[in-house]
């Protein structure tokens, strides 16, 4: 399963405590530390007065996806505050972060097995492409989420491979540490998938350690997971152990991660 990725600069910055990761103001600390716990309606709430303002409008919409993909539910709400976002979208920039997030909505609706969207995910996304300049804020977030769509739903992986390698490229310059804990873990996904088994270990250790330092609770359990996989007994199953905690105190989020948290059923 692909875990989720919004942009979030996530990059230490500043000397204020009370200020999260990257984060310059209590208003974006709050929706910060709602969002890493799985409270994406609550931090989209703190947006509404601002709804208005095509960046408000669209970081809305992006924590409502991103609700979708962790919890699945919660479509309609996304839909309605995608469009919202989509109205008041001003710049070719602004329209293009929009499409991504069509793109991303239509792309969860397909993996999640909600409905089948997948041409309607390549299609927002290729106009995402056509918007987003290759040197834009947005592009790195633009390419990961085009390597998901290759390798989930167009079981391309070398050009997903190439796509996260140009986020990854792109995060890194841009400073944004949560795109590339999730830009680590792809490639490591691939790197397992063809054998590589000191690679995939290396690069799931990476997305780890980002995200246990950003405190991004409701993706570290995914990251545990996947790093228990390229682990032999016991660390393996003190890595699920610790998964399974998360997994349990953030009240079964996200929920496609059950399955592989189950204890072995009896032969």
């Amino acid at each position: 399963m692909a875990d989720t990725a919004m942009s979030g600069s996530e990059t230490t910055g500043g000397d204020d405590p009370s200020l999260a990761y990257g984060k310059e103001t209590p208003m974006e600390t709050a929706i910060w530390r709602l969002r890493s716990r799985g409270c994406w309606t609550d931090a989209a709430a703190l947006l509404l007065p601002r709804a208005a303002e095509p960046e408000a409008a669209l970081e809305r919409a992006a924590l409502l996806i991103e609700r979708c993909l962790y919890t699945e539910q919660g479509w309609a709400e996304a839909e309605e505050a995608l469009r919202a976002a989509e109205a008041v979208a001003q710049s070719d920039e602004q329209r293009g972060a929009a499409a991504c997030e069509r793109g991303y909505l239509a792309y969860a609706s397909t993996l999640l097995g909600v409905r089948d969207r997948a041409d309607e995910a390549t299609a927002a996304l290729g106009r995402a492409a056509a918007l987003i300049g290759p040197s834009a804020e947005g592009r790195p977030l633009l390419d990961y989420r085009r390597g998901l769509v290759a390798q989930n739903l167009g079981d391309s992986p070398q050009a997903a491979r190439a796509a996260y390698r140009r986020a990854h490229a792109g995060a890194t310059a841009q400073g944004d540490s949560l795109l590339l804990s999730s830009t680590w873990r792809h490639l490591a996904g691939l790197a397992l998938r063809e054998g590589e088994l000191a690679e995939a270990r290396h690069g799931f250790a990476e997305s780890l350690r980002i995200r246990e330092e950003l405190g991004y609770l409701v993706g570290t359990a995914p990251a545990l997971t996947a790093l228990a996989g390229t682990e032999t007994e016991p660390e393996a199953g003190r890595l699920r152990a610790e998964a399974a905690r998360l997994f349990r105190l953030l009240g079964g989020v996200p929920t496609w991660l059950a399955t592989q948290l189950a204890p072995p059923t009896a032969a």
